[in-house]
């Protein structure tokens, strides 16, 4: 009896894990989104954005209001991301722009005062009591072996498919050439007419709709309340700080490195500490490493 439950109990564990596996990677994915905005305005405008967590959070709770009034939840993936985008343009004219140039600290306490004007405004409206929303897909699919929702399949090729579409700009178009060269120096680009407060303009737009997108996203599988931005804020700057800041790939790969450690420790810990397990995890790359791994200094 015991011999013959031993293959039975392995074959069950190698499904939990390729289970946990695809959690991990759509996470991670989930974190990518985040971390590339953080890491597209910190790269261009040298401010930390602490209000990030929010965007996120405006996101998911847009696509909440797109879903109880047309029962539509792919006509809020399309709408909350461009309404966030377009209120990232006018925090970045009275929130961000002043604080170019200026001492980090400066940065800090103005959009530290954009997340409580945000978060607030959201209670304000939206209630403090958390909401969900349905699944827009139901049912699974057999992958590798186990099992699958099908919503958290589609999470996935929705992630890859944003960051290639993100890759082609940055590396095959006018404006993304610009965003990678004002960095770089900002004087000379202005010498060259490089448009430098457009390329800021669209960056932070970019940064919103990607925080955004991930809100939607994750939306029909998590609680949409108007405190969600800060479960992601922290992890999202620890992601951005050892892939190095101002480093999109190392962004990319270090947040699907936490998502997949994540998932796979949650096997043997409760979620809660497998999430802090799995950022301890990363720390000791700082060690080796003070800058991140693809640090752009």
């Amino acid at each position: 009896m015991h011999h013959r439950g031993a293959p039975i109990d392995a074959l069950m564990s190698s499904h939990v894990l390729a289970f946990q596996a695809l959690n991990g990677l759509a996470w991670g994915l989930i974190f990518s989104l985040i971390a590339l905005g953080l890491n597209l305005i910190y790269g261009l405008m040298g401010v930390i954005n602490i209000a990030h967590g929010s965007l996120y959070m405006l996101g998911a709770v847009l696509a909440w209001y797109v879903v109880r009034y047309t029962g539509n939840f792919w006509l809020g993936l399309v709408v909350a991301p461009l309404v966030v985008a377009a209120l990232s343009v006018v925090a970045e004219r009275w929130v961000l722009r002043p604080a170019l140039g200026k001492k980090i600290v400066q940065g800090l306490l103005a959009t530290t005062g954009l997340l409580l004007v945000l978060d607030h405004g959201v209670l304000a409206a939206f209630g403090g009591s958390p909401q969900s929303i349905p699944s827009p897909l139901v049912g699974s699919m057999h992958l590798l072996g186990i099992t699958y929702p099908l919503y958290r399949l589609f999470v996935v090729v929705a992630g890859l498919v944003a960051m290639l579409l993100l890759w082609a700009f940055l590396y095959r178009t006018n404006y993304g050439l610009w965003m990678r060269a004002v960095p770089q120096n900002r004087e000379l680009a202005l010498t060259v007419g490089i448009p430098t407060v457009r390329v800021n303009r669209l960056t932070v737009a970019l940064g919103g709709y990607f925080a955004a997108l991930a809100g939607v996203l994750v939306a029909p599988i998590v609680s949409v309340h108007y405190q969600m931005g800060f479960s992601v804020l922290a992890p999202a700057f620890i992601v951005v700080v050892v892939g190095g800041l101002g480093s999109l790939r190392g962004a990319i790969l270090v947040a699907i490195l936490e998502g997949e450690l994540r998932g796979l420790l949650s096997v043997a810990f409760s979620p809660p500490l497998a999430e802090i397990l799995a950022l301890v995890a990363l720390t000791p790359i700082l060690i080796v490493r003070p800058h991140g791994l693809f640090s752009v200094k």
